[in-house]
């Protein structure tokens, strides 16, 4: 039997609308008709906004929190591992209601198995299904039924300022919860795995409070769905969490029924240039991947992209850095034709690439 696919994986329903900072449910501003006499100017309709005060706002933050951390906390364990070099920990979400979670790949590096711990004090083995440390995500399966399991959003909804809430266990301090906004989307984190080495793509940058041990857990939003698995502090302030979305469901998926991601290899190294004035303008975009290495019998030589090539487009989607490209490389782009085009000597080219698979 195949794996699920990555829209199987715990989808959440499509949300009527992005839940900001504040949940509408939670804050309500109403509006209502007020005379002049008051001492408030209406609009041109007649109406006022009552504006919360700073009292019910923090009530209404409070209560947000506080309903994602009773929602979330089930479902998040503080796992032990020991490997050759020693005893590690971290923390993992339940996605799956047959025991299935989700953590980070270093987190559980080296090791075959280990323990997770609930906050109910139920405790059980896991074992690693499948780790993926070039999107530093891990799937595991706990071997004695399961947690209440949670459910999996969708990143690319995030707005900045919004409120999101991290669930883990800092410091081996079990079931703690912190909450903060996103302060940046879009970063990127640098990985490698021995000599090969990426970029996860549309990091969530957030300044919820996240410590050792954080490493796995759940970043959530005000709706209880989980957007992020917490990956790394950047300093003070600035935590990292690999976001959930559809290139990550299509790795967990992976993870799950094969126990490792497949990539596709191109074969090209770049870097970001900018795109002649009158192409830019046509194209609606200010830049490209110029080629600065093309491997010698790779899939990008064979297609017949040379050095100094500027990428504007693969598989119909623009390409502005390496990232883009890199995003494409999946296991479903092995053997599959790859229409690219490039700018070369001032004239749009279309070439056709085929990448092959990237060797472990």
């Amino acid at each position: 039997m195949g794996g699920p696919s990555p829209e199987a994986i715990n989808e959440a329903p499509a949300p009527e609308a992005i839940k900001e900072a504040t949940a509408p449910e939670a804050i309500n501003v109403t509006l209502r008709r007020k005379r002049n006499a008051d001492g408030h100017q209406p609009g041109p309709d007649g109406v006022v906004a009552d504006m919360p005060s700073e009292s019910d706002a923090l009530d209404a933050y409070s209560h947000v929190v506080s309903t994602v951390a009773a929602k979330l906390l089930p479902s998040v364990a503080s796992l032990v591992v020991r490997t050759t070099r020693g005893d590690g920990a971290g923390s993992g979400v339940a996605f799956t209601d047959d025991g299935f979670m989700l953590t980070s790949a270093h987190v559980v590096a080296g090791a075959p198995a280990g323990v997770a711990e609930f906050t109910d004090g139920t405790e059980s083995r896991f074992d690693v299904v499948g780790t993926d440390p070039l999107a530093d995500l891990a799937v595991l399966r706990v071997r004695d039924g399961g947690a209440p399991p949670a459910t999996l959003g969708d990143a690319d909804t995030l707005r900045i300022g919004q409120l999101v809430v991290a669930v883990g266990n800092p410091l081996g301090l079990a079931g703690s919860v912190t909450a903060g906004v996103v302060s940046a989307l879009g970063r990127s984190l640098p990985v490698r795995d021995g000599r090969r080495a990426r970029l996860i793509d549309d990091v969530i940058q957030t300044d919820a409070a996240l410590n050792p041990g954080n490493s796995g857990g759940a970043l959530a939003d005000s709706n209880c769905r989980v957007v992020g698995i917490n990956t790394a502090v950047a300093g003070i302030g600035v935590g990292l969490a690999v976001p959930i979305n559809t290139t990550t469901r299509t790795i967990i998926s992976e993870l799950m029924s094969t126990g490792r991601v497949r990539r596709a290899w191109l074969g090209v190294a770049g870097a970001p240039a900018p795109l002649p004035p009158q192409v830019a303008q046509k194209l609606n975009q200010r830049r490209g991947l110029r080629l600065l290495e093309v491997v010698p019998g790779s899939p990008a030589a064979r297609s017949g992209l040379f050095l100094g090539d500027i990428i504007v487009s693969a598989g119909g989607k623009p390409v502005k850095g390496v990232q883009d490209i890199t995003r494409l490389m999946l296991g479903s782009a092995i053997g599959a034709r790859l229409q690219i085009t490039v700018l070369r000597r001032g004239a749009f080219v279309d070439v056709v690439a085929v990448p092959a698979p990237l060797d472990g």
